[in-house]
């Protein structure tokens, strides 16, 4: 029988942080987790990152992975580059 794994589910905002500790079982995915964390944070995410890197909804779980729940950028990071550079010429 395998070792349960045990996985952090975490969304970030500018001034809170919610985390949620699961043990799951072999062959668990992102998507099992996200819901077993039960965040209120259904409508706001848009994409899914393990330790940083992007990862789909179906992608199976490894003991320790860390589930980051991605919200919608506020800006546009080019265009703040560009504003940035116009301002200092």
């Amino acid at each position: 029988m395998s070792e349960p794994l045990r996985i952090e589910v975490v969304m970030a905002w500018p001034d809170r942080c919610q985390s949620r500790q699961l043990v799951m079982g072999e062959g668990a995915t992102v998507a099992d987790a996200v819901a077993q964390a039960a965040l209120d944070t259904a409508d706001t995410v848009v994409a899914y990152a393990i330790h940083g890197l992007l990862a789909s909804a179906q992608q199976v779980l490894r003991d320790g992975d860390r589930v980051e729940l991605l919200r919608p950028l506020l800006a546009d990071p080019k265009e703040n580059r560009r504003r940035r550079a116009n301002a200092g010429s």
